[in-house]
């Protein structure tokens, strides 16, 4: 028996394993990494997040992915290139991080890959007859798995789409296992650059989907209008500005948010073509960058709690919360002020740190893929194919 196979093998009957979870999101930030001891599968999983952090893009790195990244029309030897190197990069990283906790490598079963979003094209995006949901991440496994000697698990979001889902949001699956109560209705609320939810019923299915803009929309404008600068550190600009509501109702406008969930959406969507256009459809030509970062918090502040007010019918629910928006300090003032019916809590009581949560839940789909039964997740929610999803790359 070839080597790796055999010791993919040992690793899929082992009760606990050490995985490590990568996750590099739209804001093309940097790469989070979550070190994970998990225990069992399905829904007897435990996770215990011994390590995580988020290790930041040097500018040049950054500049070239955000070149490339949710845009029509690229190059393709550029994009060759940087699946590879992609992958090379995020290997290397691994390899700091595991020397710098004084982890050897081979203490470590598996690598759970995200990879890099450069597009994702659900049919609603493209319109294109026959060619369905697509989307695609690059960050070549190969280079992982070779160059840290870990078996890796990568490119999860193929078979979804493969078994009849639209390739996102991913965090269902995890939310499902880990974060589902008897007798509370729990919504599980991740703000990154792409606002998504799992509403996890008491009694009754599940129901998951990308809600609109998370912190895209204001991340965008803020580079665009000061290059260098990737976000508005605690909503400084958005605070001085004011509401243009002609604005924020062009915003809204879009058809996008009157379609059921679940749905999902990105940056190939929501851009700064998107902004430009609400601004010249409201004739709010003269708005301040203040204003406009002010309209645009309140924008994704609206469209959250549209999206959970649409689903808890008025009782009051567990909402858990993770993602980058969780620090707009503006923002989470819209969403307190809008969502009365919440319970408030912190995904940190179930041991996992909200910035980590996406990484944490790639390493958990990376552990059901070799040792799970994607028959736990039948019948869970409308867009969840019950699949094992990922791709295995072997060191050798």
């Amino acid at each position: 028996m070839n080597a790796d196979i055999k010791k993919l093998a040992e690793i899929s009957t082992k009760r606990e394993r050490v995985i490590i979870g990568l996750m590099s999101g739209t804001s093309l930030d940097g790469l989070d990494v979550a070190l994970c001891r998990i225990n069992g599968t399905g829904f007897g999983t435990t996770i215990c997040v011994e390590h995580f952090e988020t290790v930041p893009y040097e500018a040049v790195f950054k500049n070239i992915l955000a070149a490339l990244c949710f845009k029509e029309t690229v190059s393709l030897q550029q994009l060759t290139l940087l699946h590879r190197y992609t992958g090379d990069h995020h290997a290397a990283i691994i390899n700091t991080l595991l020397a710098k906790w004084e982890i050897k490598n081979e203490a470590v079963d598996l690598i759970a890959s995200h990879g890099q979003t450069v597009y994702h094209a659900p049919s609603r995006l493209h319109n294109i007859p026959d060619y369905g949901h697509a989307t695609l991440q690059i960050g070549d496994a190969d280079q992982i798995a070779v160059k840290t000697g870990i078996i890796t698990v990568s490119d999860f979001r193929q078979k979804n789409i493969a078994g009849g889902g639209e390739g996102a949001p991913l965090a269902a699956y995890g939310d499902a296992l880990l974060f589902g109560e008897k007798d509370h209705d729990v919504v599980m609320l991740n703000i990154g650059g792409i606002a998504n939810f799992s509403f996890l019923p008491s009694e009754g299915k599940m129901i998951s989907s990308d809600i609109g803009p998370g912190n895209t929309l204001m991340d965008q404008w803020m580079k665009f209008n000061f290059p260098g600068m990737c976000y508005d550190e605690n909503a400084a600009l958005a605070s001085k500005g004011t509401v243009y509501n002609k604005l924020l109702a062009a915003l809204h406008a879009h058809s996008f948010f009157t379609s059921p969930f679940p749905k999902t959406t990105g940056p190939e969507l929501f851009n700064i073509a998107f902004i430009k256009h609400a601004l010249q459809a409201s004739e709010a030509g003269d708005a301040t960058v203040e204003d406009t970062m002010a309209t645009l918090n309140k924008f994704t502040g609206d469209l959250i709690c549209k999206a959970i007010q649409s689903l808890t019918g008025g009782k009051t629910y567990k909402l858990y919360l993770s993602g980058g928006g969780i620090h707009n300090p503006l923002l989470m003032q819209y969403l307190e002020d809008g969502l009365e019916k919440a319970d408030w809590h912190d995904t940190s009581e179930k041991n996992i740190n909200p910035d980590a949560k996406e990484a944490v839940l790639f390493a958990l789909l990376a552990n059901e893929c070799v040792a799970g039964d994607p028959a736990v997740f039948k019948g869970l929610s409308a867009g969840m194919p019950a699949v094992s999803m990922g791709k295995i790359s072997f060191p050798n």
